[in-house]
């Protein structure tokens, strides 16, 4: 009988651990809905996501809008680490989830730094009410949401940034410089303001002659007027209260040019914003964690100047 009972109580505990967790097994990967309520939405029936799969897995995702957040916790928590919000990049077309997304949360794990992968919405009419903001009020409600519940996965509140890659990088330096606009109520109370950003081979400016211009087609319409162009001009709107910022671009990017970093770089460094750019002489767009070129080296860059300023 006393066999039995430890028996039962063992089971009991074990499905305690298993269910608050606490085995690292659990605590990875887990995705959770950003919204109990999605604002501003427009109800379209037909409207669904088209994920692109190689073996099971989400390669790419297009037509996103029920926004999630995917949760990646280094097997080896410690105490007030630091966490990362990462925006896979994709024109504001589709988001490359695996390269830009899975792949770099899991990296940022190796080296003790949490990870939360945001599949924002994409934006169009059909499915958003504004949908110049749809974007940023996913950011702002993830940043929210993290530092919120930060001290379940160990995180220090005041060590929560934003990376984005390409577009992602236009939404994670959008999040860096419109974090005190009001885009809708939140039922947070805490800041939606990054510490810091990471931006890789980001599209910055919405300027004609400097932007991407498929991103600016799809975030701001076929016709934006230049209010519209200059709000989300993101080197336009640094202040000395703009976070940090670690930049990285290649020389021969044709796809968005260097200059979006360097502007940025420079409005940064104007306002006297801690920041780093690193102009790479080769690898190109969409590079991921690194090719075979020059570019290969950004990720140790980043850890270097991530340590130096306190965020890990």
């Amino acid at each position: 009988m006393k066999n039995k009972k430890i028996q039962f109580y063992r089971r009991i505990t074990l499905s305690f651990l298993l269910f608050s967790g606490i085995f690292s097994s659990n605590a990875q990967n887990q995705v959770i809905p950003l919204w109990n309520k999605i604002p501003d939405e427009i109800k379209a029936a037909d409207y669904k996501e088209k994920p692109e799969l190689k073996e099971g897995k989400i390669q790419s995702t297009s037509q996103v809008s029920i926004p999630t957040l995917s949760i990646f916790i280094p097997k080896e928590s410690k105490p007030n680490q630091s966490a990362v919000i990462i925006c896979p990049g994709g024109g504001y077309s589709h988001l490359a989830f695996d390269k830009e997304g899975k792949k770099v949360a899991e990296w940022f794990n190796s080296q003790g730094i949490a990870a939360f992968v945001l599949k924002y919405r994409l934006p169009t009419d059909l499915t958003m009410k504004n949908k110049n903001v749809g974007p940023l009020q996913d950011a702002q409600e993830a940043i929210r949401y993290v530092r919120q519940n930060a001290s379940k996965w160990n995180i220090d509140p005041k060590k929560i940034g934003i990376l984005g890659f390409s577009a992602g990088g236009h939404l994670a330096a959008t999040a860096s410089t419109h974090y005190d606009d009001k885009v809708y109520e939140s039922a947070y109370k805490v800041s939606a303001r990054p510490d810091f950003s990471l931006l890789i081979y980001p599209v910055i400016s919405m300027e004609n002659d400097i932007t991407h211009k498929g991103s600016q087609t799809n975030l701001l319409g076929n016709n934006p007027s230049q209010d519209v162009i200059d709000s989300f001009s993101n080197e336009k709107k640094v202040t000395s209260q703009t976070p940090p910022a670690f930049l990285i671009h290649s020389t021969d990017d044709t796809v968005v040019i260097p200059e979006n970093s360097i502007n940025y770089y420079l409005s940064l460094k104007k306002n006297g914003v801690t920041a780093e750019l690193h102009l790479y002489e080769k690898g190109g767009h969409g590079f991921g964690l690194g090719v075979n070129d020059t570019s290969k080296f950004w990720t140790r860059d980043c850890i270097e100047w991530l340590k130096a300023n306190g965020y890990n």
